[in-house]
C-alpha cells in the first residue's frame, strides 16, 4: 500500500512509501497529486532521515532495561555498571528481553541505525528482528552513551529507491531537535513499517 508521510513543519519533504522503499520525496501537494489514492499519515513537527546511535554495545549489551513489571525491584530507568552486570550474572536469560526492550527505547528516540560491534547473540538478534540498519561507528563518539546522544547523528537525506527508514520529531526545526534531543520523537519507520508511535 502506498503511504505518504508528511510532517507539519516540513511539508516540502514529504515521503511517499511503497512497501519497504521510498518511492518519492517532495512537497506534499505534489506527491498527493501524483498518488491521490495513497494513504496519508500526518505528523506534528519535522520528518528526518532518522538517527544513528553509535552506542549499540553499551545500550544493548551492558545496560539492563527493566520490564515495567519489575519497577518495584529495579525501577523503570536503564541500569548500567556493576548493577547491570550482577543482574545478568544472576540470570543470563534476562539478556534477550532486556535487549528487545533496549531496541524499543532506541526506536522511541528516532533511531533507525546503530553502530558499535555487538558480540552478544541476544543483542544481535534484537537489532536484526527490529530491522535497524547497522552503520560504522564514528571515530569520535559524542559524550557518554545515551539514547539521545549529543550531538545527534542524522543519517543522509532520503532518496527514491532507498529503504523507507526515517523518524518524525515534534519540534519546529532541526535546531530545536538538536537543543531538545531525540526524546521528542513521535514516529519511527523501518522498512516502511511504523515501528514506534508516541501515544
Amino acid at each position: 500500500m502506498l503511504t505518504i508521510h508528511v510532517a507539519e513543519a516540513t511539508p516540502e519533504s514529504a515521503v511517499l512509501v511503497d512497501g519497504a522503499l521510498v518511492a518519492a520525496v517532495g512537497p506534499y501537494e505534489d506527491l498527493a497529486a501524483v498518488r491521490p489514492g495513497a494513504r496519508v499519515r500526518r505528523w506534528p513537527g519535522i520528518l528526518t532521515p532518522g538517527l544513528l546511535n553509535p552506542y549499540a554495545p553499551e545500550l544493548l549489551e551492558a545496560t539492563y532495561h527493566p520490564d515495567p513489571r519489575e519497577a518495584e525491584g529495579f525501577g523503570t530507568e536503564p541500569i548500567t555498571g556493576e548493577r547491570a552486570r550482577r543482574i545478568f550474572r544472576a540470570d543470563p536469560a534476562r539478556r534477550s528481553a532486556s535487549a528487545r526492550r533496549g531496541v524499543q527505547r532506541l526506536l522511541a528516540h528516532g533511531t533507525v541505525a546503530v553502530a558499535g560491534e555487538l558480540r552478544d547473540r541476544a543483542a544481535v538478534d534484537a537489532v536484526r528482528r527490529a530491522g535497524l540498519a547497522v552503520g560504522r561507528r564514528p571515530e569520535r563518539l559524542p559524550g557518554p552513551p545515551s539514547l539521545s546522544p549529543v550531538p545527534l547523528v542524522l543519517l543522509p537525506a532520503l532518496a527514491p529507491g532507498s529503504p523507507a527508514r526515517f523518524a518524525v520529531f515534534d519540534v519546529p526545526d532541526r535546531a530545536s531537535l538538536v537543543r531538545l534531543g531525540a526524546s521528542t520523537c513521535v514516529a519511527t519507520v523501518l522498512g516502511g513499517r511504523l515501528v514506534h508511535r508516541a501515544r
